[in-house]
């Protein structure tokens, strides 16, 4: 019996939920490194507590979930070829992701999440990209107030209820996700760059 390749574990270890099919099938396409398969998989599974939750907070909101999770899933896929930016600094891989999304046959309104889950401020950025950017900040419990006001402000517009209501209700959720950071950067690490 063969012992599995180090990207295969990162993929399937228990933890996280599973990324989507698509997802994982172009990690393993483009023999991604492991470490770049479990921080998806952590954004992702951050991402998925984050739907639900405005899923029953927010029922009326006009909200792409499959988009959402497709981009938290996909957001640094770009790192596969900016292997450097894994363990440092950098923005290459923001739009090096977009493209090679393209490239593997995404959808521009899919692909756009590696590009955008650092731009969040662009004017013309929705709800979705937030989401996806907040994700890949609170995984390791990491919050951006500028952030964060964007989304409450959409969902206040959404909902009706005021922007202190709104705000009240995401800070106990992300502080509640990010409980749990120890946790998510403890399995990160245990798989290889």
């Amino acid at each position: 019996m063969t012992t599995p390749d180090p990207l295969h574990r990162a993929l399937h270890a228990p933890g996280p939920r599973p990324l989507p099919d698509e997802a994982a099938r172009l990690l393993r396409t483009l023999d991604a490194p492991p470490r770049l398969a479990a921080h998806l998989r952590l954004v992702h599974d951050v991402a998925y507590e984050l739907v639900e939750w405005l899923a029953e907070h927010c029922p009326g909101l006009q909200l792409d979930r499959e988009a959402v999770l497709f981009g938290a899933a996909t957001h640094d896929v770009g790192k596969a070829a900016h292997v450097c930016e894994l363990s440092g600094p950098g923005s290459a891989h923001e739009e090096a992701g977009r493209e090679l999304l393209l490239a593997h046959g995404v959808t521009p309104d899919r692909a756009r999440f590696a590009a955008t889950h650092a731009a969040w401020t662009l004017p013309d950025v929705g709800l979705e990209d937030l989401l996806v950017s907040v994700a890949d900040k609170i995984w390791k419990n990491k919050r951006v107030p500028e952030l964060e006001d964007l989304v409450v402000r959409r969902l206040a517009e959404a909902s009706g209820r005021s922007v202190w209501e709104e705000f009240l209700a995401l800070d106990d959720t992300l502080t509640a996700v990010g409980e749990g950071a120890e946790e998510r950067l403890a399995f990160q690490t245990a798989h290889p760059v």
